[in-house]
């Protein structure tokens, strides 16, 4: 077998005895009406002679690398380190690879990296931004650029071409906080960063809705939010919600439940339950929000809302796919996708 590096299409097709825009028709998923038979004969010259596709010449070619964009905005959160992985997965099935970026929430930052990825080649980015207002980007999606932005609903004045995907984020708060409800707790305190993120302010309203919803007075129900005013709330989660735990239920009167805004901040939120001499689930219910992989490794494990991020994944790269190979802005739109409650041991009637 020769070097695979070295070996170029016209050789596969003479080895064939093919046309060598035969060969680049099958390579490049355009097999048409091909017999079966030059197929399998373009198949074993290219695995005899080895030859690899020079990705460098197809970009010449094409303007575009085989490759898409995620930007998220904290690597240290598990929950898109997950989401990276299953993006991968689905985009290398189609010979895709993915060049990861983190943001740190910086609207700026998002921006270089997405103008760095454009004039590196690449024509499909999945923006990782629960911002109001995308304004930041909006030049290089009116310059063809294709961008999916997870976990994000859509808002007004979102660009034409922006496709949206997101888990229904005031049915999952409403969801566990009804499960809380159902236990019998009456004094619940929410835990969030800012309320900046479009996000957290649906699983904000979701909360709201169900504690209205179970006829309760907001005061009664010692309802209290925190929030932090860095950026836009990403202070690390866990530490928030330690610190903010640890000042609620040293008050007169403690709440017997917590929502915290995702799993992060929940794990932090059940450390500060420890700090203050009381125990997860027993004395005090905390509950979360995304099912990250240590929500159910914890004791006691941690009851969360479940994002079915292989599936979104999936989405994301479908819609990148069809604005990149068609040459054209897809048409803007919003996926919504309903998430599911997870009950775990983290939650139990208060005492």
């Amino acid at each position: 077998m020769r070097n695979g590096s070295s070996v170029t299409i016209y050789q596969v097709a003479r080895a064939a005895g093919v046309s060598p825009s035969t060969v680049s028709n099958l390579l490049n998923g355009r097999p048409g009406r091909m017999l079966p038979a030059t197929r399998q004969r373009v198949e074993e010259a290219i695995e005899r002679l080895g030859y690899r596709p020079n990705r460098t010449a197809r970009q010449l070619r094409t303007g575009r690398t085989q490759a898409i964009g995620l930007v998220v905005p904290s690597v240290a959160n598990p929950f898109w380190g997950t989401f990276a992985r299953h993006l991968e997965g689905a985009a290398l099935a189609e010979d895709y690879h993915v060049l990861l970026c983190n943001s740190e929430r910086e609207p700026e930052r998002e921006r270089r990296y997405l103008e760095q990825l454009w004039d590196d080649g690449i024509r499909g980015v999945v923006l990782c931004s629960s911002l109001p207002s995308l304004d930041h980007v909006k030049p290089l999606l009116d310059a063809g650029l294709t961008v999916v932005a997870f976990d994000r609903t859509a808002q007004a004045g979102d660009p034409e071409t922006l496709v949206n995907i997101s888990v229904d984020n005031v049915v999952g708060a409403h969801l566990v906080t009804q499960h809380l409800l159902s236990l019998g707790h009456r004094r619940l305190a929410y835990v969030s960063g800012s309320l900046r993120a479009v996000n957290r302010q649906e699983r904000y309203r979701g909360y709201l809705s169900a504690i209205a919803e179970a006829g309760l007075d907001m005061t009664a129900a010692n309802v209290e939010l925190s929030t932090s005013d860095d950026r836009y709330g990403d202070r690390d989660a866990a530490e928030l919600g330690r610190a903010r735990t640890v000042e609620l239920l040293s008050s007169p009167n403690p709440p017997t439940a917590l929502v915290a805004m995702n799993d992060m901040c929940a794990l932090g939120v059940c450390a500060g339950v420890r700090d203050t001499g009381r125990r997860v689930g027993e004395d005090v219910s905390v509950v979360g929000f995304d099912d990250i992989l240590l929500a159910e490794l914890y004791a006691p494990a941690l009851t969360t809302v479940r994002q079915p991020l292989e599936r979104m994944a999936a989405e994301a790269f479908q819609h990148l796919r069809t604005g990149i190979e068609g040459g054209a802005p897809v048409a803007g739109r919003s996926l919504l996708i309903r998430p599911e409650l997870v009950v775990r041991a983290s939650t139990a009637p208060p005492r």
